[in-house]
């Protein structure tokens, strides 16, 4: 029998969280670690990554999809890191095929690598590059309830083992980080953070897709609300009256959120739900 995998979103923080330096990184990494180590092995990963955008929804059907280095100024080691997971075509085209039955225009990108929002929390969670990777687009331009229907299209992929996962940040402002040092965690950052956890984990998901108009400090935690998209294809696959369970929480550079969540859906039984 196959067991459900529970849906993740995971803030990939900044790049160096590949390679743990910056306070509160290594805290997330080997968390990460923990989780991957004690979760069913997924047959597939699908991950929506808030560093690939396009007007539609859009799937990575490459055989063997490229490590993309989408940054600059990092320091040389992090152009050296690879993650060299297979893809999978036939996969690729069953999310295709659920996408577009909800009434999406979708295709597939087969030349589509995986960026650092992609790799760079897989190469904790399952450092052996092993599990096939289909990388599927966000659409930075709408709003939190468009990725929650785009979630639900997925929602049948995590009945057949499949590992759907949200990569973004539960906070980012990249204006407003620390990077000249100090532990403090800013106070505004965290009361956003605090109140996603807090509606995420009562089920409160009408709250949690208005989130522009309920949260506490939104607009600062999220200038931009492409690293919260993800958080919602997500929430959307664990099915109706999802919740969400804070595996970890931290920060990096004062404000960068480190949170990582898991979705389960009402109904589910706990014994076929994945661990972590």
């Amino acid at each position: 029998m196959t067991s459900r995998i529970d849906p993740l979103f995971v803030s990939h923080g900044a790049p160096t969280l590949a390679s743990p330096r910056l306070p509160g990184e290594r805290d997330a990494a080997e968390r990460l670690s923990e989780i991957g180590r004690t979760m069913s092995r997924p047959k597939a990963i699908i991950v929506a990554s808030a560093h690939w955008s396009t007007a539609d929804p859009r799937i990575g059907g490459s055989e063997r999809p490229s490590t993309v280095h989408d940054y600059s100024g990092f320091p040389e080691d992090l152009y050296k890191l690879t993650y060299p997971a297979p893809g999978a075509p036939s996969i690729a085209r069953r999310v295709t095929d659920l996408i577009s039955e909800v009434g999406f225009s979708v295709a597939m990108v087969p030349g589509q690598g995986l960026d650092h929002g992609m790799w760079v929390p897989l190469r904790h969670m399952f450092p052996a590059a092993d599990i096939p990777v289909v990388p599927l687009s966000i659409q930075a331009q709408l709003d939190p309830a468009h990725h929650f229907v785009l979630g639900r299209a997925l929602q049948p992929l995590t009945e057949e083992g499949m590992l759907v996962l949200g990569s973004g940040g539960a906070v980012h402002n990249l204006r407003e980080l620390a990077w000249k040092g100090g532990s403090a965690t800013d106070a505004w950052a965290q009361g956003f953070d605090d109140w996603l956890a807090q509606t995420l984990a009562a089920g409160r998901l009408e709250e949690a897709v208005a989130v522009s108009l309920k949260a506490p400090e939104y607009k600062r935690a999220h200038p931009t609300s492409e690293h919260l998209l993800p958080l919602y294809v997500a929430l959307g696959a664990a099915g109706a009256k999802a919740r969400g369970e804070a595996l970890h929480r931290g920060f990096a550079l004062g404000n960068l959120s480190l949170a990582v969540y898991r979705f389960s859906g009402a109904g589910t039984p706990a014994s076929s739900r994945s661990a972590a």
